[in-house]
């Protein structure tokens, strides 16, 4: 079967779902009315199902305002291009210098622009704040990182998840995920793509057993149908929640490795697990979402 081609969201976030939307895809329900994701993080999976109705939402406030900016055309492709240009031939001439000169401003200011410069010059691609919630990963070390190539690829990803906001009923909104699960009805369908319990954690986005468990009873009064995203196994240990705390659902596994990670326990092969509380659809009567056309932007 031949596979669509993933559509990559213009902000890098380590553990991003990009390998995994086919199978993501592939455990949809048949129908659902609309698409809530309470943690989207760069978005991909949401923006790979292509809802017609969506809720997208992040603790993290300046992912959401990204998005809000090209949603309100704050922010456009030539908009993009033309900063990454500038601030990139500032970057090859001063490097690091200049790189913690923008971080600052950005952890003064919050400017959209600023994130995506950041996002994309900064080390690993990662996404990490400090106690103070201030955006704290160091350089990339990376000095000619914007050239045109570069920008060419940023600029057509934010053309084109602009296309899609502006052919969709999207919403973007900031808020705890307990908030964003109650607003679910029973038509519609929760996508949760949680910090994984025992794997991942920093001081902007932790997560413990108490979430974990806060999660699932959420999920488990809402009404709606879920799919939550999160690890199985590796070859060091197993996820014990899965025979424990989401022993009564569906689960469906795949392998998957993970290329980027602070430490070296967490750059290895890893049985990615979907958790589920409704029978997926035989795979025979699977139905792709509509595919919409690819933008193309030569600069």
């Amino acid at each position: 079967m031949n596979k669509e081609t993933t559509y990559v969201p213009p902000i890098k976030i380590q553990g991003k779902k990009t390998q995994l939307v086919n199978f993501i895809l592939e455990n949809l329900p048949k129908e659902f009315e609309t698409w809530v994701e309470p943690f989207m993080g760069s978005g991909v999976v949401g923006f790979n199902v292509k809802p017609k109705k969506a809720i997208f939402a992040d603790s993290n406030p300046h992912i959401v305002n990204f998005y809000n900016a090209i949603k309100n055309k704050e922010i456009n492709h030539l908009i993009v291009k033309k900063f990454l240009q500038e601030q990139g031939k500032i970057l090859a001439e001063k490097g690091q210098d200049y790189y913690n000169q923008i971080r600052e401003r950005f952890n003064k200011d919050h400017q959209p622009l600023d994130f995506l410069f950041l996002n994309r010059s900064c080390f690993n691609g990662m996404i990490r704040f400090n106690r103070k919630l201030e955006f704290n990963v160091p350089y990339g070390h990376k000095p000619e990182r914007f050239a045109q190539a570069y920008v060419t690829k940023i600029t057509n990803q934010v053309k084109q998840v602009a296309f899609l906001i502006e052919n969709n009923e999207w919403n973007f909104i900031c808020q705890d995920f307990k908030e964003t699960i109650q607003l679910a009805k029973e038509n519609d369908l929760i996508y949760c793509d949680p910090p994984y319990i025992g794997r991942h954690v920093d001081y902007y986005d932790s997560w413990d057993e108490q979430n974990e468990f806060d999660l699932e009873n959420t999920l488990q009064n809402c009404g709606a149908k879920f799919m939550l995203s999160t690890w199985h196994s590796n070859q060091y240990r197993k996820n014990t929640y899965l025979e424990s705390l989401w022993k009564n659902y569906e689960i469906a596994t795949t392998s998957h490795f993970y290329h980027l990670g602070g430490k070296e326990e967490n750059r290895n092969a890893v049985t990615e697990a979907l958790i589920l509380n409704y029978k997926t659809v035989p795979k025979q009567e699977f139905v792709k979402p509509p595919v919409y056309q690819q933008l193309i932007l030569k600069i």
